[in-house]
């Protein structure tokens, strides 16, 4: 094989998991060129991978959105002429384009295996999602080695308003659902408790994650540097592998970090470690309490008191957070 085709899946963490995927194909097709189709929201992320030499997007909520749209893009993927495509989304959409795409070997998951010259069996949601996604090589006889995250880390990406001299901690309070996010309290607790060691206290995650990190700073009564929505992607990677450490929920800055190399404490609740814990080159410390709820993932989105994630306290998190930073 020489040139070969990934269909990713749509999510930022899932999508730092699938990176195994690609360094397993060139490992056992070296000179191969492996391209990545996948939706926008991942695309910086795997301009990050070193294994992925193209990336092809699918815009499934914009211009590819209609049967012209997605038409145009089947026709630009049998203009490839990929030899392979290994589909790590079990999406019957994907499937049909590969499919009519003509690339000759179709292996993976899909909710129309007829579609795929080898169908996968997806292995249910208690195993890893890295193991998942490499399942669908192993499972065409393809042999790999590394099963670790790893992604590349510009050297002229310094995040603004960040002194490059003084040791800091970083804290992703986010998550793609508020059952996922630690109670604003405890990060008010922590953040109190580490900047008395003088370390510098940093707030990280997305726009919309900045009120919430004005307020837990408040609450904590210290001097914070808050850049939530102010980072390129580039640039949390800078700052996430130069921490101390790094502190977060299961959401895709935590995986981000732990993939450059970051030590990660990291506090689950309503999912599993099992499923979606670090997998990254640095060290993770994981902080799950199981309080008795229906299996994880719950996506529960009305439960009131979020025990899960409430039942994680300040000196849990402190005990691995303490050593680190004294």
């Amino acid at each position: 094989m020489k040139n070969i085709l990934v269909v990713n899946v749509n999510w930022l963490g899932d999508a730092i998991f699938s990176t195994p995927v690609f360094k397993a194909l060139k490992a056992n097709f070296p000179g191969a060129r492996v391209s990545c189709l996948c939706v926008p929201r991942i695309r910086e992320v795997l301009a990050h991978c070193p294994d992925v030499d193209e990336i092809i997007v699918y815009d499934e909520k914009g211009r590819h959105r209609t049967p012209w749209g997605l038409l145009g893009l089947i026709v630009q993927l049998r203009g490839r002429h990929f030899d392979a495509a290994f589909l790590l989304h079990r999406s019957f959409t994907r499937a049909l384009m590969v499919y009519l795409a003509g690339i000759p070997q179709r292996v993976g998951y899909s909710k129309a295996p007829r579609l795929l010259t080898h169908p996968v069996a997806f292995p249910g949601d208690d195993v890893h999602r890295l193991d998942a996604y490499l399942k669908v090589i192993e499972a065409y006889g393809l042999r790999v080695q590394d099963r670790c995250c790893a992604l590349t880390v510009g050297s002229d990406a310094w995040p603004r308003g960040l002194a490059d001299n003084v040791p800091y901690l970083v804290f992703n309070t986010g998550g793609n659902w508020d059952l996922k996010q630690w109670p604003h309290d405890h990060w008010a607790a922590l953040a109190r408790r580490a900047a008395g060691t003088g370390v510098q206290v940093v707030f990280s995650g997305s726009g919309k994650d900045k009120e919430r990190c004005d307020r837990i700073i408040k609450a904590a009564g210290i001097t914070a540097v808050n850049l939530a929505g102010t980072t390129t992607l580039s640039e949390a990677l800078v700052l996430f592998k130069n921490a101390k450490a790094v502190v977060s929920c299961d959401t895709g800055p935590l995986h981000l970090a732990n993939s450059v190399g970051a030590r990660v404490v990291a506090v689950f609740g309503p999912t599993r470690p099992q499923t979606t814990g670090p997998r990254g080159t640095g060290k993770a410390t994981v902080l799950f309490k199981d309080v008795g709820c229906n299996q994880a993932p719950c996506y529960h989105l009305s439960c009131a008191k979020n025990v899960c994630m409430h039942s994680v306290t300040v000196d849990d998190v402190w005990q691995t957070l303490g050593p680190i930073l004294n």
